[in-house]
């Protein structure tokens, strides 16, 4: 294994895969620092740039945005008590503190390096736990396979904000979606209402950039005004120079910290779905909770910047793990990763190493690197950052808008998808303004089809159903789906308890 991943650092340090890489790292940095202007959108308006590169190449690209935009929500977060992106919200908390009181550059460099040191904890379960996991999974059969995608899809409508009801419908919209076109097995039409944009299904690309994209952009118009500038909180001409051997000192000091926040980062990004911005607010809730000085975390302490930039970059080291292994998208990023490599015409999942090796361990490769070229961009730039975020959004969000019509339009090169855009990103706006999440819509579309495929293939292979309960894998994957599903609706009724008795407390 280190043999591969050495051959594969030497060849990705090579100009045709660094270049791609640093390209990548720096406009997942802008595109993090810019608040309103998720990573997912940014990844998205990446995507076609990628078309004409070779799988690697694509790849490393949008791993290093993927690292960058981890990463450079933390200048915002900092500098103007914005976070830059979700991951990132966790971070304003003692960040934005401790830059009002004089220390910005501590501030943005105790982020920078434990977003270094978490990634690469992260990377470390990246390329020593994909190997057997991906082991694991080839012991799958069908009736695992389509238990594994119920559980994720269980799971994650359960994970929501709004009421259960809604993440469930959302779920199901989803795999409606997924339905529409041909059966997998007799390949006759279904549900296409006589559209021919319908008969060949709906490619999933469109949806995502359609969902997110443009819902999200919509609904930032809505919200800023459509001409709006952030307006600096820290004077632009503030040093923001620090002691780099202190910052890592402080850091290290704090091993356990660290390693814990790391952790709990990488089983976040490991669950379907969830997303960084619940990895750094959870490492910095077990942060303050096992402080001895709890009562300081939010005063601009350096153990609630450690805890959330940490977890939310180890949390991408997690989430390629499931698509590398299972061929789960982890969140709406390695979705999109999933989506370029099925372009190439790469399947991923349990077989991915074994088949494509070099492809493989170029991303762990991609990875590793793009860390401290992530660090040595926040060097040169962090000061530019300030300025990229005066830009008015009245002339940001259009020209994102068109990258994503081109994206959509390149993916076929046919205007079906430019159609199919338009109308998931009505639908995405609807959802999102009738307080829908978007989470499971998305995976319902990602795991529909295999769901089904699965399911299909079980009965064909043997029509006992119980089958599905008395493998062990499959039966302990459902027990899980129907505990997740328990779990979400007492979490539910307990915040609708506190609520209730919350609204009782202030009539009095």
């Amino acid at each position: 294994m280190l043999e591969l991943l050495g051959a594969a650092l030497v060849n990705v340090a090579q100009a045709k895969y660094l270049v791609p890489l640093v390209a990548g790292t720096l406009v997942g940095i802008v595109g993090g620092a810019l608040p309103g202007v998720t990573i997912t959108m940014t990844i998205i308006v990446v995507l076609p740039f990628t078309f004409g590169l070779d799988p690697l190449q694509g790849l490393a690209a949008m791993t290093g945005v993927y690292v960058g935009g981890s990463a450079g929500g933390l200048v915002t977060a900092v500098l103007l008590g914005i976070p830059g992106t979700p991951s990132a919200i966790a971070t304003t908390f003692d960040g934005h503190p401790m830059a009002k009181k004089g220390e910005p550059g501590r501030a943005i460099w105790l982020g920078v390096w434990a977003s270094f040191f978490g990634g690469l904890i992260g990377g470390a379960f990246l390329i020593g736990a994909t190997g057997p996991l991906a082991r694991l999974a080839l012991e799958f059969g069908p009736w695992e396979f389509f238990s594994l995608f119920v559980f994720a899809l269980s799971m994650v409508a359960g994970l929501v904000e709004g009421t259960l009801l809604k993440g469930l419908l959302s779920g199901a919209l989803g795999l409606v979606v997924t339905i529409l076109g041909s059966d997998p097995v007799m390949g006759r039409e279904r549900l296409t209402l006589g559209i021919d944009l319908l008969a060949g299904g709906i490619p999933f690309l469109p949806v995502l950039i359609g969902v997110f994209a443009f819902a999200q952009i919509m609904t930032e118009v809505e919200r800023s005004g459509g001409g709006a500038k952030l307006a600096l909180a820290v004077d632009g001409a503030v040093r923001l120079t620090a002691s780099q051997l202190k910052i890592i000192w402080e850091i290290l000091s704090r091993p356990v910290l660290l390693l814990w926040s790391s952790f709990i980062g990488v089983l976040i990004g490991v669950l379907p779905a969830i997303g960084g911005s619940a990895a750094s607010v959870m490492a910095y809730d077990q942060a303050k909770k096992f402080s001895r000085r709890p009562e300081k975390f939010g005063s601009g302490i350096p153990e609630g910047i450690v805890a959330s930039e940490s977890s939310n970059n180890a949390n991408v080291g997690g989430s390629l793990v499931t698509i590398m292994a299972f061929g789960i998208p982890g969140d709406a990023v390695t979705a999109v990763m999933l989506g370029a490599l099925t372009i190439h015409g790469i399947q991923s999942g349990p077989l991915f190493i074994l088949q494509n090796p070099q492809l493989a361990y170029g991303i762990f490769a991609a990875y590793l690197l793009a860390h401290p070229i992530m660090v040595l961009l926040l060097a040169l730039g962090a000061r530019w950052a300030l300025r990229i975020v005066t830009v008015p959004k009245a002339a940001l969000f259009p020209a994102v808008l068109v990258l994503c019509v081109v994206g959509a339009y390149a993916l076929a090169n046919a205007i079906s998808g430019v159609w199919i855009l338009l109308a998931f990103g009505v639908l995405g706006y609807a959802m999102v303004k009738l307080a829908f999440p978007l989470a499971p819509f998305i995976l319902g579309v990602i795991l529909g089809d295999q769901i089904e495929i699965n399911l299909i293939r079980a009965i064909m292979t043997d029509s006992n159903p119980w089958l599905f309960l008395t493998r062990p894998i499959s039966g302990g994957l459902l027990a899980a789906s129907v505990l997740s599903f328990v779990a979400a609706l007492w979490q539910h009724r307990r915040m609708q308890n506190k609520a209730a008795a919350a609204a009782g407390d202030a009539d009095f």
